[in-house]
Parts: structure tokens; C-alpha cells; sequence
């Protein structure tokens, strides 16, 4: 989730059905209500985020991503 608090030009939200780009944490969004041990076994870990990539420039959208990475990077992330 610290990536996607990151993201400048991708908006942490769940599909809205616009044409932008989206990011979403599954494990404290949409998924929240399945107990920890069921999202494990079906392969949603606690650090997936899904992104949905909409109409934005590509050069954008990758520099948006390699920077919330690389600040991820630089002060740790935490998985839960």
C-alpha cells in the first residue's frame, strides 16, 4: 500500500470506469473481508497491488511508478 500512497499521476481508488489509471492494495480494499490465511491460499499476498492503466501518457505512468518504487525502496515498505 506505501506504493500506491506514492503515485502522483495514478490515483489509489477502485475501478471507477473512467479512463484513467488506477492502483488498488486488494489486501486492505477490495479483499479486506477475506480472512489473511484464505487471501494467502488463493495467491493474494499482502504486498499485490493491481493496476489498471488508463489514457495517461506511458512515459508518465512508468516514471510515476519508478519513483514510488524507488521511495519504497529508500524508506522500507511494509507489507501489512
Amino acid at each position: 500500500r506505501n506504493v500506491c500512497e506514492r503515485l502522483r499521476v495514478v490515483n489509489l481508488a477502485v475501478s471507477l470506469g473512467g479512463v484513467e489509471s488506477l492502483v488498488e492494495h486488494p489486501a486492505s480494499m477490495t479483499h479486506t473481508m477475506i480472512p489473511r490465511e484464505q487471501r494467502l491460499a488463493g495467491g493474494l499476498h499482502d504486498g499485490l497491488i493491481r493496476l489498471s492503466v488508463g489514457l495517461e501518457r506511458a512515459k508518465d505512468l512508468v516514471e510515476d511508478l519508478k519513483n514510488a518504487l524507488d521511495l519504497c525502496d529508500e524508506d522500507g515498505c511494509d507489507l501489512e
